[in-house]
């Protein structure tokens, strides 16, 4: 059923983003509680205002509103991704080449299945990320098909 919904509200959605200029990060159909979320993250190259999500938000809604995809009620929540933005298609990679990400795998590399450091190349089919254990760096490349999820990580110092 989210799937569905979440394939129905990118068909949406998608038309209302790219005459503004704007990228779908991702959509989530949740239920938290006894209430449903419809979250679009929404982004571009100069990042996203407040504005900008309340016209996505007033223009998917009416599209929402003809089509009638969700049974339940639910609330619409049109948002950036934030600073930890999730890496979710190769070109998200490719864009996040140089910055600090954070890579959850299916299956263990090198012993590992979690990874921090900074991506510092993406082919299509490898992500190659540096990592800082104690004092010394080491390389790890990470094949595209067993990552099971990633983001951008923000580093405190």
């Amino acid at each position: 059923m989210s799937k569905k919904v979440t394939e129905v509200v990118g068909e949406l959605v998608t038309p209302i983003l790219n005459d503004m200029n704007l990228e779908l990060v991702d959509i989530e159909y949740v239920k938290e509680g006894k209430n449903w979320f419809l979250r679009v993250f929404i982004d571009s190259e100069q990042g996203i205002d407040i504005e900008q999500c309340g016209i996505v938000s007033e223009k998917l809604s009416e599209k929402l509103d003809e089509v009638d995809p969700i049974p339940y009620n639910y609330f619409l929540e049109v948002s950036s991704p934030g600073a930890e933005r999730p890496l979710k298609k190769a070109a998200d990679f490719a864009k996040a080449v140089g910055k600090n990400v954070y890579i959850k795998t299916y299956e263990p590399i090198e012993g590992e299945k979690e990874f921090e450091g900074e991506l510092t190349a993406f082919d299509g089919e490898t992500a190659t990320i540096t990592v800082k254990q104690k004092t010394r760096t080491k390389t790890i490349d990470i094949p595209y098909e067993k990552i099971a999820n990633a983001r951008l990580a923000v580093i405190f110092f």
